[in-house]
């Protein structure tokens, strides 16, 4: 039988110990085998890995950062498309997000499929706007407030029990037990990520997480929960299992039907004592677990590729309970000239 050809471009190729979703869903749907695919990797920093792992990755092009905005992106998208004829693109960055969504209508006059979020949906699960996501759906979430200035710091006691949490507006997150450190996190986060810096109320419990797959339409196209069982210092799961647990399946359709979520998400969730469950943050993205969910037989990527596409999607019906996923570290050795070819001429 002829494989349809399908040439991907997607970004999050910096597979470190704070890894991207790109390589783990560009496995995904290579493994598949259900397509003559040619992957287009779009990277940000020379030393993506993901650049340089040729047998998953055919050719490499280094893009603009969000920061130079849309206009910037899209010039650089448009060169590519002119020598690759790219059918479907995935961003796999919070931080990008805005600029493809934004571009999306000149995506498609190119010839490129996207499956995202509505801009309105990227923005109500914003951190900073939780508390009224969680009134407006009916969900458990903590309480939160947006900081744009150290002299608001003081004011958190009247508002806040310490310990509280303060987050990054795309990523990062601190526990936080008296003034000083919310004060030293503020600054951190606010140089690394801009303004506000998010605090929130500290929900004692057990993490645990859920990737889905929202059709646009308010159903729910696969839907796998995690709890993480070996976490890395910037709090990245290095190790997680599946887990049967009805009420996070419940609670993620609940959203998706609420939201009519477009696209990929990853909730992230507390468990607490009294199995009360609060929805701690909202990813608008595959998560870099994703190869998880496949292995437990949900292959999340490719429904998603198949959504871009236009194509009807037959939504998962279950999944295997008690697969762990387990990451490590392989040293990649490459050759000068291929780093000096992204560094100067931006392709490889």
């Amino acid at each position: 039988m002829n494989k349809k050809k399908l040439i991907l471009a997607a970004t999050g190729l910096n597979n470190t110990d704070n890894p991207g979703p790109g390589i783990p869903v560009i496995r995904s749907i290579k493994e598949s085998g259900k397509y003559d695919l040619r992957v287009i990797g779009l990277a940000y920093e020379t030393l993506e890995p993901g650049i340089y792992m040729h047998d998953l990755v055919d050719k490499v092009y280094q893009v603009p950062y969000p920061s130079e905005g849309s206009s910037a992106l899209m010039e650089r998208i448009a060169y590519i498309r002119e020598r690759e004829k790219i059918d479907v693109l995935i961003p796999n960055f919070d931080a990008e997000l805005f600029s493809f969504m934004k571009a999306e209508k000149k995506l498609e006059e190119l010839g490129i499929r996207t499956f995202l979020p509505t801009l309105q949906q990227l923005e109500e699960r914003h951190k900073s706007n939780l508390d009224a996501f969680g009134r407006k759906y009916g969900v458990n979430v903590p309480k939160s407030k947006s900081l744009t200035s150290l002299a608001e710091i003081p004011k958190l006691r009247n508002e806040f029990d310490y310990p509280i949490m303060v987050k990054g507006k795309f990523y990062d997150a601190y526990v936080a037990y008296n003034e000083e450190q919310v004060q030293m996190h503020f600054n951190k986060i606010s140089a690394k990520w801009g303004l506000p810096v998010i605090i929130q109320e500290f929900v004692r419990g057990t993490e645990v997480n859920v990737i889905a797959l929202g059709d646009g339409k308010g159903n729910t196209i696969g839907a796998v929960p995690m709890r993480k069982q070996y976490i890395t210092d910037k709090g990245k799961a290095w190790g997680g299992i599946t887990l049967e647990n009805p009420d996070m399946l419940a609670l993620t359709d609940k959203i998706i039907r609420g939201t009519k979520w477009r696209g990929g998400m990853e909730l992230e969730l507390i468990r607490t004592p009294e199995n009360k469950l609060y929805v701690i943050e909202i990813n608008p993205r595959i998560p870099a677990w994703v190869y998880l969910a496949v292995g437990a037989g949900q292959n999340l990527p490719v429904a998603l590729v198949e959504l871009a596409l236009g194509n009807a999607v037959k939504p998962f019906e279950s999944y295997e309970v008690g697969k762990i996923f387990v990451r490590y570290s392989w040293d990649m050795i490459i050759d000068l000239k291929d780093f000096e070819a992204i560094s100067m001429k931006g392709e490889i």
